[in-house]
């Protein structure tokens, strides 16, 4: 029986020493379920060290994705407040193995929710939406995993910039959305990519995450998903994601 205790220390380690390590198969056979149970042992690991949980992610946020990866559904991993960024801030490249960009969506939530919200209800429970840059950086090398590997690798989250927050009623459907690297467009999408409406990508944290029994805090933030593919991060490079109907949001690697 793998100890799952023994794979957190493995990937949290990994993390902390931006040092890429071989995929679990073979040294450490997990389950999906196991996967999710690594994923909060090692992000207890950080909280211990004093970080503090301020949201979730969610990946696989469209159908290609999801037939690529052989699932058919979303997978979540936690955010702490030490992969936050200021909008405009810097990030270290040598605290990252192999970094890579992505436009998201972001929700700010206004309650405590521990069980599935439907999606009619969901205006209820944001207080506000913003654009966002999130930061992705898988342990594996040659950022290769399978399923069970990147759940268990905190869906490869990493770090995250947040722009400024907008009325719960901004319009979030069919936005046009690009990334760019040293104010050169790398990629541009719109906002359906994300599950077709990234309402719905909240809908299913609501469900996935209270599932495994946590709790979605108020204040705490749930980014809906990549609207782009991502790209990747070198030292010097700017990165700007621009949202239709909200403010251009920046990230400086240095």
């Amino acid at each position: 029986m793998t100890n799952l205790n023994e794979v957190a220390a493995y990937l949290d380690l990994a993390a902390a020493n931006a040092k890429s390590v071989p995929m679990l198969t073979g040294k450490y056979p997990v389950t999906l379920e196991e996967a999710y149970k690594v994923q909060g042992l090692s992000i207890q690991r950080r909280l211990d060290r004093g970080e503090s949980l301020i949201g979730y992610k969610m990946g696989f946020t469209s159908v290609a994705k999801m037939e690529q990866m052989g699932v058919h559904d979303l997978i979540w991993g936690r955010l702490t407040d030490a992969m936050h960024i200021v909008d405009g801030g810097f990030m270290e490249i040598s605290k990252f193995i192999h970094p890579r960009a992505e436009p998201e969506i972001a929700f700010k939530i206004n309650q405590d929710i521990n069980s599935e919200v439907a999606l009619e209800d969901l205006p209820s429970i944001v207080d506000g939406l913003a654009p966002a840059i999130e930061v992705i950086d898988s342990r594996y090398e040659n950022f290769k995993f399978s399923l069970e590997d990147v759940v268990a690798d905190n869906c490869s989250s990493a770090a995250l910039v947040v722009g400024k927050w907008m009325a719960s009623t901004h319009e979030i459907k069919g936005l046009g959305i690009s990334l760019s690297i040293d104010d050169e467009v790398q990629h541009s999408g719109n906002s359906n990519a994300i599950l077709d409406n990234p309402w719905m990508s909240l809908q299913k944290a609501t469900r996935l995450i209270t599932a495994y029994g946590d709790t979605i805090k108020k204040g705490q933030i749930i980014l809906a998903g990549a609207a782009t593919p991502a790209v990747y991060l070198k030292a010097c490079n700017k990165v700007s994601v621009s949202v239709d109907g909200f403010d251009v949001i920046t990230l400086n690697v240095e």
